[in-house]
């Protein structure tokens, strides 16, 4: 394994133990070449998620949609981060332009749900987040903290 090797497999595990910090710390260490990989981009993202910068997060989840159109995580990291921007129906869009991938994935439906919910669309939020509960019922427990659900909580509770 070389140091790039594992550094970035530091960083990825600092990351899974949310130390941003610690993380950030092993990219700094890495050689400027190794500062355009993909998989250092996404660890970059995830520290830049977790300071709650935004619109540099956003940046960043763009140029990755780009560079892996078919991936379902930077198009779910950008509709995040533009929710977080208050910029949630540019969210639902840009759910709406990914990969046909995406809609297999369980957190699609209940990010849709919950942006669908803060739009004041309770009936299709309601649809998006009880299909997502079918996919990963461990959603259901998510879904009981989630700010953005406080108003369809009565609702979350009948099943």
């Amino acid at each position: 394994m070389t140091d790039t090797e594992r550094r970035i497999l530091a960083a990825q595990g600092y990351v899974e133990l949310t130390l941003y910090a610690e993380a950030r710390e092993e990219l700094a260490r890495l050689p400027a070449e190794a500062a355009g990989r993909v998989d250092v981009q996404e660890i970059l993202l995830l520290c830049m998620m977790s300071e709650k910068r935004w619109a540099e997060a956003l940046a960043l989840t763009l140029r990755l949609c780009e560079l892996e159109p078919e991936e379902p995580g930077g198009f779910i990291h950008a509709a995040f981060c533009l929710h977080e921007m208050g910029r949630t129906a540019e969210a639902v869009d840009t759910l709406s332009r990914g990969p046909v991938t995406l809609p297999s994935k369980p957190v699609f439906y209940y990010t849709l749900g919950c942006y669908h919910a803060r739009l004041g669309d309770t009936e299709r939020a309601l649809k998006l987040l009880r299909q997502s509960f079918e996919m990963d019922g461990s959603l259901r427990q998510l879904a009981g903290k989630d700010p953005d659900l406080d108003s369809l909580r009565p609702a979350l509770q009948q099943r």
